[in-house]
């Protein structure tokens, strides 16, 4: 599993490639849908769509002579498994730890 939310973090650590998924959320699309509104090559392009089918986020398929990439719904599961993990946690309220040990402190004996 860890070589898998490895190569799902590296994929999502891209903003070109986050910006792709988010784009394939809404349907299938041809490669060359996929790069027309970002400011770089087709090979660029086809370059980050390998990461993503790498990371099997994606799937890619040939229809005719037209290449499209489908999001793979269940790629992010394991991800966010993983993630839900650390929800477990409240969050440290500093402040109120603070003050918890101040009051402790106050009604410890000197002899301690």
């Amino acid at each position: 599993m860890t070589k898998d939310l490895d190569a799902t973090f590296a994929a999502l650590a891209d903003p070109t490639r986050r910006a792709i998924l988010s784009m394939l959320l809404e349907d299938d699309m041809a490669v060359t849908d996929v790069a027309a509104p970002f400011a770089m090559s087709l090979a660029a392009i086809s370059k980050h769509l390998q990461v993503l089918a790498d990371a099997k986020l994606i799937s890619q398929e040939k229809r005719g002579r037209v290449k499209w990439c489908k999001l793979e719904p269940d790629a992010l599961r394991n991800s966010s498994i993983w993630m839900q993990g650390f929800g477990q946690f409240e969050p440290v309220n500093l402040e109120a730890f603070e003050r918890f040990l101040a009051t402790e402190l106050e009604t410890v004996p000197d002899d301690i």
